[in-house]
């Protein structure tokens, strides 16, 4: 089976859109972006669709990237304190003068909708209520849209990231599995794979989980996504996999558009004044 994301995405935007229709305003996501770069500009227009096709509010603030530091934390802190902004997101990377820990220490935490400030992963690591980074609650949310019960499975996770691997070792815990977190240093990856009832890769190498690697019964989660050749691949061999395994999410359309969609729900999670 091959697990059509955007499917499960027009889902989780439905919900969305109708959690919000007798609000008394639209929900208002803030973006932040510095200067020029083709990928950030790509994802930046899938938010602000995204965001359009549910309703909410969606402003892109555009600045240079000669701002100085300080300006840019006033500008940050200037969406904080607007009653009408519900999520603020500031795009990476950042130019080399300005600290990107500074940045997302700066966003209020109730407005993090990336989940990254120390208190909302600080809360998630307590097993509190926070904020959860995008990519992460996208693959958990994926496996409840499937009805794909955690509870007891053996799940590797390939990629130890602040971002994605280490949140989501949480996350799967949360839900009774049993996580090994593999990277570089992992010494005899594959016996680690091969027993995996679930597999999740991230590390960003295109096609770096090999059919060899994983059992047939295996579901793989592809997070990766790296352009060859003009073309979009993940980190899992998928043409080598796609008949072999029980189920496998393709790239793109996969975990991405989840990723997108998801976002939308950390906002209505703020909007409503409630944390995750």
């Amino acid at each position: 089976m091959i697990i059509d994301g955007n499917a499960i995405a027009k889902k989780i935007k439905d919900k969305a859109k109708n959690c919000c229709s007798e609000c008394y305003r639209k929900p208002n996501v803030v973006a932040f972006m510095l200067g020029e770069n083709p990928s950030s500009e790509s994802y930046l227009r899938m938010i602000e669709k995204t965001c359009n096709s549910v309703g909410f509010g969606y402003t892109l603030v555009r600045l240079s990237t000669d701002i100085s530091e300080a300006e840019l934390l006033n500008r940050i802190v200037e969406k904080n304190q607007d009653e009408e902004v519900d999520g603020i997101l500031v795009q990476m990377p950042l130019p080399k003068h300005i600290s990107e820990e500074k940045v997302i220490m700066t966003i209020a935490p109730e407005k993090d909708i990336d989940g990254f400030h120390p208190m909302n992963a600080g809360r998630l690591f307590k097993g509190e209520k926070a904020t959860r980074p995008c990519t992460p609650l996208a693959v958990i949310t994926m496996f409840k849209e499937l009805d794909i019960d955690l509870e007891g499975k053996y799940i590797v996770v390939i990629g130890r990231s602040n971002i994605v691997g280490k949140p989501l070792a949480v996350m799967l815990m949360e839900n009774n599995a049993t996580v090994t977190i593999c990277h570089s240093k992992t010494v005899d990856l594959e016996e680690h794979t091969r027993k995996a009832d679930i597999i999740i890769v991230a590390v960003g190498i295109p096609q770096f989980l090999k059919r060899e690697m994983v059992s047939e019964k295996a579901i793989v989660i592809d997070v990766g996504m790296n352009e060859v050749d003009g073309k979009l691949v993940g980190d899992v061999d998928f043409e080598a996999m796609k008949d072999y395994v029980q189920m496998i999410t393709p790239v793109p359309g996969g975990v991405g558009p989840v990723t997108n969609a998801v976002l939308l729900l950390n906002v209505i999670e703020h909007f409503k004044g409630v944390k995750r």
